[in-house]
Formats: C-alpha cells, sequence, structure tokens
C-alpha cells in the first residue's frame, strides 16, 4: 500500500509541478538585471551559437522579452536584443540613467531638495516607483529621480 501511495503523490507532483512553475513566471515583457560580473549574449537560445556581445557589469538593467527553456530573450539598454541564459539574470530591479546629469531629490516631488547627482550610464537598484518618481539607490546614496530619466522602471 505504500508504494501506490508513493506512485500517487509522484503523479501528483508530476501533474501540478509545471503548472506551478509556470504560474510563478512573470508576465511578458518585464524587467531583470544582469547578476553576475560577465554574461554573454547569443544570436540564438544555445551555448553552440555565435556570441553577440558580451557584458561586464552587474545590475544592468534588461528587459526580457521571450522564453525558450533555460534562456531569456533581453533587450539592453541600446536596444540589441538576443539570448541570455536565464541563470545570468535576477529579478532584482535596477535602472541605468540616460541623458545628462540627473538630480536625485530628496522626495518625488520637483521643488524638492537635490540629495545628489547621477551622469548618463549611473546603474541603481530601484525600490518603489510613483507618480512618475523612483527611489533610485546608487551603492548606498539615495534619491528620487524622474521616471523619465532612466531606463529599466
Amino acid at each position: 500500500m505504500t508504494s501506490r501511495r508513493f506512485a500517487l503523490i509522484s503523479l501528483s507532483l508530476a501533474v501540478i509541478g509545471p503548472a506551478a512553475a509556470q504560474s510563478s513566471s512573470p508576465e511578458l515583457p518585464y524587467w531583470a538585471s544582469i547578476s553576475v560580473d560577465e554574461a554573454r549574449m547569443r544570436k540564438g537560445p544555445s551555448p553552440d551559437v555565435p556570441v553577440i556581445w558580451e557584458y561586464r557589469r552587474r545590475d544592468l538593467p534588461v528587459k526580457v522579452i521571450a522564453r525558450h527553456e533555460n534562456w531569456r530573450k533581453v533587450e539592453d539598454p541600446d536596444g540589441t536584443r538576443g539570448w541570455m541564459a536565464a541563470r545570468l539574470l535576477s529579478r532584482t530591479r535596477t535602472a541605468i540613467v540616460t541623458g545628462g546629469v540627473r538630480p536625485m531629490r530628496q522626495s518625488p516631488d520637483p521643488a524638492a531638495a537635490v540629495s545628489y547627482r547621477a551622469e548618463a550610464g549611473v546603474v541603481g537598484r530601484i525600490t518603489d516607483c510613483k507618480k512618475g518618481w523612483c527611489l533610485f539607490d546608487v551603492k548606498g546614496k539615495r534619491g528620487w529621480i524622474e521616471a523619465d530619466h532612466i531606463w529599466g522602471d
């Protein structure tokens, strides 16, 4: 009787397992970030296809636009699209400053005092966004930045 019960439990886990994994996957597209110091973008979802680009910037934001098994098709801040192994990505919300030097303010208000200024290309973590502003953290220096001034929100 024990082996029969085990078979039923195994069967139900096999039926429930894939559905549970699919339901935990975020809806496309979604934001992610590179979680390692070096990551390769490829032409297709396989380690056997050519590398398009090699990234050496942990936390760089990317937009995930497609999935294929353990691969994710991503778009980088410059608009380049290609495939990366899912293990190289994190759901940590990050963004990159666009344009020129941008103020990081004490509150989400254009009249608020400036706490810091961030140059174009600076990458930081986002912890909150509301009404066109995001709370942006660059190595412990935090402030509100206009969402229009970052890519990755």
